[in-house]
């Protein structure tokens, strides 16, 4: 497997700014892009990211995708199909593993990194 990935020094991050509304995600979830690109329509790349759900996000219907996804629960709650989560939790979803629906009734925060092989 080879990872085309750009090296990122080590450095403090700003968790005010770069925050955007995470592709194809309810209202109330962000991302913030730490390294890499993920395309999806040719099917490779590697991407890190933080994802935050403000208080009260939640999803409708459960997440499926052709790619590898490893998440860490860094704080808050997250509801992973009506099971409860706190930190330290952590997944790793093979590609076509169902997920979801999610809610966070405070909000929560999770470090991911997402990847083709």
């Amino acid at each position: 497997m080879a990872i085309d990935k750009a090296a990122v020094a080590f450095h403090e991050l700003d968790f005010e700014t770069g925050w955007e509304p995470a592709p194809g995600a309810a209202p109330g979830i962000e991302q913030k892009l730490l390294s890499g690109a993920l395309d999806e329509a040719a099917g490779s790349g590697v991407r890190t990211r933080l994802i935050r759900f403000q208080p009260g996000a939640h999803t409708d219907t459960p997440f499926v995708h052709e790619y590898w996804e490893e998440v860490y629960l860094v704080s808050g709650d997250l509801t992973d199909d009506g099971v409860d989560f706190k930190p330290a939790a952590y997944a790793c979803r093979p590609p076509g593993t169902p997920h979801g629906p999610f809610r966070s009734v405070s909000g929560c925060l999770f470090f991911e990194i997402q990847y083709y092989i």
